[in-house]
């Protein structure tokens, strides 16, 4: 990459003239949106705390992408603005994720490991075509990146969900649907954590009279 990794140029352009990006956003929000239907149903029948978790992982994902086509075509502050707030409520689910899982760690009862399999299949299908989609698009600002970062950690939880099906069949236990669980919370943590940081970045650059 150029120097604009150590920060020695501004960011990127709007997106507007890019209409393909723009189609696979809504195509992303589609997707995350019908997914985040069907696995909440799925816990809720599973008693899967893995599968609740990732169920809102996908609503928050739906939120980004519709946050991201609402600031596509704006300037460089308002796009590192949007990607800051994605990064707090990112850093949000994920403590509540952790919270979640403690209390389900003490009072959870055994999921259903059929239901929790074929769902996370289903899942991994869904992100995994959406993380193809954006793939060219990683490297873009803090607020592409984002976008790219929920794709990608959440292709891994739905792997990890998938594993924890076979760790409840397995044992009979629901420490491994628990497990997962926090996982994905310290997956969205450290994708937090990174969009942030590149946001603040970003918003300085902006300030400085970049945009």
């Amino acid at each position: 990459m150029s120097a604009c990794c150590s920060g020695g140029c501004t960011p990127p352009a709007p997106m507007a003239v890019d209409g393909r990006y723009r189609r696979i956003l809504m195509v992303a929000f589609a997707i995350n949106l019908t997914m985040f239907f069907v696995e909440i149903v799925s816990g809720w029948l599973a008693g899967s705390t893995a599968l609740q978790a990732d169920a809102l992982d996908f609503f928050g994902d739906a939120a980004n992408y519709g946050i991201s086509l609402f600031v596509l075509a704006s300037g460089v502050r308002v796009r590192a603005g949007a990607a800051l707030f994605k990064g707090g409520t990112m850093a949000i689910f994920g403590l509540w994720v952790m919270g979640s899982t403690a209390w389900h760690a003490w009072s959870g009862t055994l999921p259903r490991a059929e239901i929790m399999g074929a769902i996370g299949l289903l899942a991994l299908a869904a992100n995994g075509t959406v993380t193809a989609l954006l793939y060219a698009y990683r490297q873009g600002d803090a607020n592409m990146r984002s976008v790219w970062l929920c794709s990608r950690n959440d292709s891994i939880a739905n792997i990890a969900v998938i594993i924890a099906a076979s760790g409840v069949f397995v044992t009979a236990t629901h420490w491994p649907d628990i497990a997962v669980a926090a996982i994905i919370g310290g997956l969205n943590l450290s994708g937090a954590v990174q969009v942030i940081r590149r946001a603040r970045q970003e918003w300085r650059a902006a300030a400085g009279g970049a945009d």
